[in-house]
């Protein structure tokens, strides 16, 4: 297996920033290579996951390859005050890979998941350009981004800075319950996972509510947890299975 950490300027951000990289090293030729792209979340950075799980230990003995950028507190957006970080994730990253790494461009063996904002940023990657991917998870992720500002008003700078207004993000690409909303000719597998502790556990049952309505296939797991990495570190072994199609999936 090799883990690689990578510098370099993005175009879209116009500033250096960096990602990481796992690719096994003992592929079964059999099965093909499947790409991963593993989001972080708000207080973190691109080597949280591999600073906080187990994850190459998980991944080893898989034919996954998975790539985790750096996309700072941005929720994964072109920010009203800031950078374009979707286009940087949703365009630029793919490309750079795809050119560097010879990762897989099919979509049956391209996968996208996050934990908290990156969950966030992942459903809106894989429901705004649901043809790019074969499944798409969240773990704990910030699912009603507007709900959680109309009812958690201490962060709304920030939020200010990142989405615009309240009204503004309603019914916009930043609004995961109105993308539900939307015609879909392509539907990748759903998988949400949130621990029944969790601050952001009722607003993981909205989405919910709201994803049960479409005819996505879609899974829905909770269990006992918090929002820490000691969950999110079991969980990514399920997220990785569900890759996998194997246990529970199979």
């Amino acid at each position: 297996m090799a883990t690689f950490s990578t510098h370099f300027i993005s175009k879209s951000l116009q500033l250096r920033t960096s990602l990481q990289v796992f690719i096994p090293d003992q592929v079964d030729t059999e099965e093909p290579l499947r790409l991963l792209y593993l989001l972080h979340g708000l207080s973190d950075d691109d080597t949280a996951w591999l600073s906080n799980t187990s994850l190459v230990r998980y991944a080893q003995n898989r034919n996954i390859a998975i790539v985790m950028p750096q996309v700072h507190r941005s929720f994964y957006t072109d920010m009203r005050v800031g950078n374009q970080y979707w286009t940087f994730l949703s365009e630029e990253l793919p490309q750079l890979i795809h050119s560097w790494f010879k990762l897989p461009t099919e979509p049956e063996n391209t996968y996208v998941a996050g934990l908290s904002m990156g969950g966030f940023g992942a459903f809106k990657w894989g429901f705004c350009h649901p043809e790019k991917f074969a499944g798409i998870a969240s773990l704990s992720g910030a699912l009603d981004m507007v709900g959680l500002r109309e009812t958690r008003p201490e962060g709304e700078n920030e939020m200010l800075a990142t989405f615009g207004s309240i009204a503004e993000q309603r019914s916009s690409t930043n609004d995961l319950l109105a993308l539900l909303d939307k015609e879909f000719t392509t539907k990748p597998r759903v998988l949400q996972l949130c621990g029944t502790e969790d601050f952001l556990y009722d607003n993981n049952l909205i989405f919910k509510a709201h994803i049960e309505k479409t005819d996505f296939p879609y899974i829905y797991r909770e269990a006992p947890g918090e929002h820490n990495w000691e969950y999110w570190d079991r969980e990514i072994q399920t997220v990785l299975d569900w890759i996998d199609q194997k246990g529970d999936f199979a």
